[in-house]
């Protein structure tokens, strides 16, 4: 589950990915390839590899974020546009792990 700010008219949009699906929102389009829980024992957290890709009209694609974002702290690895924010609000059916891959 991923949310999304558009700053320009500040509507904000909540959106379940599937993982290896890509959705858009705005001008942005969005992949999630890996999504991981904690294991129950462990703090709760939810991390998701997330590819966004920008696709402005009459422009060539620019890809804006490839890595890992964390439920817990947007701000660690965030989307750095001037125009949208998109972080990870949760994962949901997936397996449980006690932490993300280091690469990939």
């Amino acid at each position: 589950m991923l949310q999304g700010l558009d700053k320009v008219t500040t509507r904000t949009r909540r959106f379940p990915v599937a993982i290896g699906e890509t959705v858009e929102f705005g001008t942005l389009r969005i992949t999630v390839s890996e999504c991981m829980v904690n294991v129950p024992e462990a703090p709760a957290e939810a991390a998701s590899y997330v590819t966004v890709v920008d696709n402005k009209p009459g422009q060539s694609a620019q890809t804006l974020f490839a890595g890992w974002m964390f439920a817990s702290s947007p701000g660690l690895s965030a989307l750095d546009s001037s125009v949208y924010d998109v972080w990870v609000v949760a994962c949901a059916n997936v397996s449980q792990a006690s932490a993300p891959p280091s690469s990939k």
